[in-house]
């Protein structure tokens, strides 16, 4: 085991593993991700309907919308659907480039996460809080051409910014950079539907986890598609967002929202 991964406090993507039924966690992750589930049952269906959600919108662009780049930052440990996975299933010539800073992510990912061979894949050790940083390198792959559209992903990780005005500068400073025809998708946790129980989760998990996590509104996170023309049905929580015809009937609102923006 490396020396700078610490297996011994809990880390966002190894618990979200965990909750996703995955084997990349340690003891720590998964005696945070126990209390979660006592004080916030739905941590689990939140989980894997964040998972649905990415699933469903990458279907969508790279199928009906043809975006064939996606820059997918925070991703967190390889589990099942992964990005280009998805993509790649509608368009084997897909292009994806990954950026975490977990060191465990990053020793996972380069050995799991392979292309398609018409495709390709790459993964970037790069901090989201540092959007030059990020873009250039994304940049220096010559994987993604950024004289065409691509699909920017941050999937619960805006919420690691605790400065809302930071975490907003942040994402403006991603999509600014982005070529017309560009699509944002965001999702994050929010307290609006069991308030009770998810304010003390977050209040558990930030006790001993590094980095701490913050719980946003409805209206902020569709504040970060500010300028973006929002796919319907908008920011919603995110099993109502586009379901499949086998889950309508069965849908349920979580405290998990999410869209997906266009850039004009």
């Amino acid at each position: 085991m490396p020396e700078e991964i610490d297996t011994t406090t809990p880390h966002s993507p190894r618990v979200w593993n965990y909750w996703l039924g995955g084997k990349d966690n340690y003891a720590p992750d998964r005696e945070v991700g126990d209390h979660f589930r006592q004080t916030t049952p739905q941590i689990v269906d939140l989980a894997r309907s964040s998972r649905a959600f990415l699933v469903r919108a990458i279907t969508h662009l790279a199928g009906e919308c043809g975006v064939r780049q996606f820059l997918d930052i925070g991703t967190g440990l390889p589990t099942a659907n992964n990005t280009h996975e998805v993509a790649q299933r509608r368009n084997p010539a897909a292009r994806i480039v990954y950026v975490d800073n977990d060191p465990v992510v990053l020793a996972h990912a380069r050995a799991l996460l392979t292309s398609s061979p018409e495709g390709a894949t790459r993964y970037l050790d790069a901090d989201f809080r540092d959007p030059g940083a990020v873009l250039a390198a994304a940049r220096d792959t010559g994987i993604l051409d950024f004289d065409e559209p691509i699909a920017l992903i941050l999937m619960n990780i805006v919420g690691h910014i605790e400065d809302w005005e930071q975490a907003r500068g942040i994402v403006a400073t991603y999509v600014d950079a982005l070529p017309a025809g560009s699509y944002l998708v965001e999702s994050d946790g929010t307290n609006v539907i069991d308030p009770a129980s998810m304010n003390d989760a977050a209040r558990i998990y930030n006790a001993t986890a590094n980095p701490k996590y913050n719980l946003r509104g409805p209206d902020e996170i569709a504040q970060l598609f500010s300028g973006l023309q929002l796919l319907d049905p908008g920011v919603v929580t995110c099993p109502r967002w586009r379901p499949e015809l086998s889950e309508v009937g069965t849908v349920y609102d979580i405290d998990q929202f999410g869209g997906v923006g266009r850039k004009p």
